[in-house]
């Protein structure tokens, strides 16, 4: 077959019923798109006059009315831009997708301004049509000798041009609508769906009902407009009161003047503010201005914590506010709201392509002409520059954050319990926000000061270098058994003098990493927290349900670190230093008697000399097995086999303690089985609650071993 070349044919017949039916998934839209082409063509004709090529009228008010009528099912728009000619009308409204807005900014791209143009894509207008049976245009152009023109359409590919009957210049757009849609030509549902599109667009719009009574407001006559209608004069007389004079004398006081006052046409208001908050200078705004904004736009009436200010115009412009609310602390329950706008124009909340999805927990409003929208201008293009305004506000928000812990720490101190799991949660999401944020992460610690990562290490150091300070001052004091020396050098070194392993090096001695123990509650983990502090060590507290996945990132970025709950092990600072050949019968005996009585699989038997000799055990869980059990719960999988992944448990056994000593020495005991689960539930309750069964077992050998005694 010879090659052939064409071009591809598209029937406007079939393409029509898709853009009305499909191209816009709300149908309310309309009236965004119809209001933003009237704010178009009211830029396009002030620019016009600024660069000579039109003059405004002197008393040129730009404006968007929005005329709403129930009885004749129709709604009205009428802006007072530039206005079209008939031939304007076939060209950018008869063809389909050929936008106006880009042939202006074509004929004039030698002469730009400031000013924004909105449309781009020259299909909005047809949004119309989802809602309408028939739309009809009346326009009348600013150019010199144009004639009015009137044009109608029933939403079909059919439409007429007539001659018009407008007077002035600008376009008026009526909607006829079908009997579906005539909630839209309810006063109080447009109001609702202009408030929710166009409350920031730069063009005041005003809304009215056709054929409603005329509304009337006074005010004083020193306040009256060139442009208000005045219905009535009203002299007020001035207002006098008897009062008592300094001499105890009553006399006849003015406490008014005498003054006019005009009842007017009311004014109308208009439903949008054109100058934005986030489009005005940082400096130029106080602290009243942004929380007056943020109750406005979000309806929210618990102050928010602080907030940032973007405004940026290379590479590329944004300009917006974010606001820091005050959040629970349970994560699931954190809702936030992003709006993000573009030229002013409503676009969505919380589009994930822009906002990264850690910022969605905050409220704020962001503004970027440059986004790069679908044709329908409700959702993004996903391209690489989208890409980069994201990691743009990302950085924005990590230097905020950076910059309020290293001048102003006592308010990031004051702030951190409400915006930690936000900043958690992006270190999760985000890899370079994480490393950002690495050093200037608080904790919390026992005694509730806030301490920085580095900070803390810092700390700790120097809690160690107390402690061995002490430990030496009192080693000092003690005599020096001769005998004892020789044997402890001959332990860890060979016939040599070479050192060599005995293998018995605490992890932490084997695990170069620096610990930082963590409490998970305060209460249930009381007893370990008490342990500490007689020792004088530290734990921070990570006590929100997003921690476990939080510590396990910052020991992947941080790998010299570890974090271990205070209940994962006994440190040796807790325990007297001893010879574990000492203990050695003590723990064979009690592991042997244990085991037997408790019949727990997954439990390791340890004896040790504590140094706080009141407590007879206690119970520690591997770090690691109780971080997966932990995750399991976050993510729900508890319909798993809860053994598959349970946290080793080890009962250390107080060998100071009189108890413990009790059952040693009567290992064979008919009660000894018993003492053995009692104190076993004892050191289970120091760290969490007993179930229900082990609980009701624990109620009836604690009322056993009382009957043993009252005998």
């Amino acid at each position: 077959m010879a090659n052939k070349q064409g071009s591809l044919s598209i029937d406007s017949e079939n393409l029509f019923p898709i853009i009305k039916k499909w191209l816009y998934s709300d149908h309310d839209i309309f009236y965004r798109e119809l209001i933003s082409n009237g704010c178009d063509a009211i830029t396009k004709l002030k620019k016009l006059d600024m660069i000579g090529e039109y003059t405004l009228p002197s008393d040129f008010k730009p404006q968007i009315q929005v005329i709403v009528s129930p009885e004749d099912k129709t709604l009205t728009f009428i802006d007072n831009g530039l206005g079209m000619t008939a031939d304007e009308i076939e060209e950018y409204i008869c063809q389909i997708a050929f936008s106006g807005a880009t042939d202006f900014i074509e004929k004039y791209k030698d002469k730009s301004t400031d000013d924004q143009i909105i449309g781009h894509f020259g299909l909005g207008f047809y949004s119309a049509f989802m809602v309408a049976d028939e739309v009809c245009i009346d326009s009348l152009s600013y150019q010199e000798g144009a004639a009015p023109v009137h044009w109608s359409c029933d939403g079909g590919t059919e439409y007429e041009i007539t001659d018009g009957t407008k007077k002035t210049v600008g376009t008026e757009i009526t909607l006829h609508l079908n009997e579906d849609c005539l909630e839209f030509a309810n006063e109080y549902r447009a109001r609702e769906v202009i408030e929710k599109y166009c409350s920031f667009m730069p063009t005041p719009i005003f809304l009215s009902k056709a054929n409603a009574e005329t509304q009337y407001e006074t005010i004083d006559a020193a306040d009256k407009l060139d442009t208000d209608t005045v219905v009535e004069t009203i002299h007020e007389e001035a207002k006098t009161e008897e009062k008592e004079n300094e001499n105890g004398e009553k006399e006849i006081v003015e406490v008014s003047p005498a003054k006019d006052k005009l009842k007017i046409v009311k004014r109308p208001v208009p439903l949008n503010d054109v100058n934005p908050l986030w489009n005005k200078n940082p400096n130029d705004c106080t602290d009243e201005d942004y929380k007056a904004f943020y109750r406005k736009v979000f309806l929210d009436y618990k102050e928010p914590l602080f907030w940032i200010h973007l405004n940026m115009d290379y590479p590329f412009n944004l300009k917006g506010i974010l606001y820091f609310p005050k959040i629970n602390t349970e994560y699931d329950s954190i809702e936030g709201t992003i709006k993000l706008y573009n030229n002013q124009v409503f676009i969505a909340d919380n589009i994930k392509e822009v906002i990264p999805e850690f910022l969605m927990l905050l409220k704020g409003v962001i503004d970027c002409p440059d986004l790069p929208l679908n044709v329908s201008r409700s959702a993004l293009q996903n391209d690489g520059f989208v890409k980069k305004i994201s990691e743009y506000i990302t950085k924005k928000v990590a230097d905020k954050l950076i910059g309020m812990c290293k001048t102003e720490k006592e308010n990031y101190e004051k702030y951190w319990d409400d915006i930690s799991p936000f900043i958690k949660f992006g270190c999760l999401k985000d890899t370079k926000f994480c490393d950002k944020m690495n050093d200037y992460i608080l904790f919390k610690n026992l005694e509730d000061a806030y301490l920085t990562l580095p900070e803390l290490l810092i700390k700790e150091e120097k809690d160690k270098e107390d402690a061995k300070s002490t430990d030496t001052a009192d080693a000092n004091e003690a005599s020096a058994d001769s005998v004892d020396t020789d044997k402890v050098e001959a332990e860890v070194v060979d016939e040599n003098g070479n050192p060599i392993d005995d293998g018995d090096d605490s992890a932490e001695e084997k695990d170069a990493r620096k610990i930082i123990y963590y409490v998970t509650d305060r209460n249930q983990q009381g007893q370990y927290i008490k342990l500490f502090k007689e020792q004088n060590m530290q734990a921070v507290i990570l006590d929100h349900n997003i921690d476990t996945s939080f510590i396990s990132q910052l020991e992947q970025r941080n790998e010299q670190y570890k974090f271990m709950r205070i209940d994962a092990d006994l440190t040796e600072s807790l325990k007297d230093e001893t010879d574990d050949a000492d203990l050695k019968d003590e723990t064979d005996t009690l592991t042997e008697v244990f085991k037997k009585a408790l019949n727990i699989e997954k439990l390791t038997v340890k004896v040790e000399k504590l140094k706080n000799e009141n407590i007879s055990s206690i119970i520690t869980l591997s770090e690691e097995g109780r971080r997966m059990q932990d995750m399991m719960r976050m993510y729900s999988m508890g319909g798993m086999d809860a053994n598959m992944f349970a946290a080793d448990q080890t009962l250390t056994l107080n060998a100071n303690h009189p108890l413990v000593k009790y059952i040693f020495e009567h290992k064979d005991s008919e009660h000894t089985p018993m003492f053995c689960e009692q104190l076993y539930d004892l050191a289970v309750l120091s760290n969490q609650p007993l179930s229900v069964d082990a609980m009701t077992k624990f109620v009836e050998r604690s009322n056993q071993i009382m009957l043993l005694l009252a005998k």
